[in-house]
């Protein structure tokens, strides 16, 4: 990956605007580098936008260089908004965990460090008991060998990454670490959840 400090901006102006009906809402998860959550839920049926960002840490207006350098405690991850009338909470966050290893704390596969960790910023109650009540049903259902160890905590803020990591993939489908860890992510959802996809 490239280091380049740019321009962050926190999450809030503009949402209250989207939402006059009451059915856009956002999410906020992190599973390691976060191309790869941004790749997937741009192709979900329901997702409007998928804008990748900083938050989970205690330092203002983070750059990427020191979110990779480990220096604010932050996690790279992606704010989505969906229309909760064609994607509920629930299901975003099931497709979430099955394109990320939740048991693996700070490492996704090659990609190690804390900014790489799994988890989950809820901005209502109502988020927080759905991400727990997910994690619980997927540790009945076995469907991971070792413990679940998402992190479930709540949103303080939302930094907006640089520029250059918006929509990466699709700017730049033939790199290498699109071509060699994003594709076959992309391609294990497109084939778990085919009637998902936009």
């Amino acid at each position: 990956m490239f280091i380049c400090c740019g321009v962050i901006s926190s999450i809030g102006a503009g949402m209250s605007d989207l939402n006059k009906d009451g059915t856009i809402e956002s999410a906020v998860i992190g599973g390691g580098c976060f191309w790869c959550i941004e790749a997937v839920f741009s192709e979900v049926a329901g997702v409007s936008d998928a804008t990748c960002g900083y938050a989970g840490g205690n330092y203002p207006n983070p750059s990427y260089e020191l979110v990779c350098g480990g220096m604010t405690g932050h996690a790279e991850v992606v704010r989505i908004t969906y229309d909760k009338a064609r994607l509920s909470y629930r299901d975003l966050l099931r497709i979430f965990f099955a394109i990320h290893d939740p048991t693996t704390p700070n490492q996704q596969g090659v990609d190690y460090g804390s900014q790489y960790r799994s988890i989950v910023l809820y901005q209502s109650v109502e988020q927080k008991k759905i991400a727990e009540e997910v994690i619980v049903e997927l540790e009945k259902e076995q469907v991971f060998q070792d413990p679940i160890v998402t992190e479930v905590v709540p949103l303080d803020n939302f930094f907006k990454a640089e520029d250059y990591h918006q929509h990466y993939f699709s700017k730049n489908p033939n790199k290498p670490y699109c071509r060699i860890v994003i594709n076959p992510k992309l391609s294990k959802f497109r084939k778990m959840y085919a009637k998902a996809l936009q």
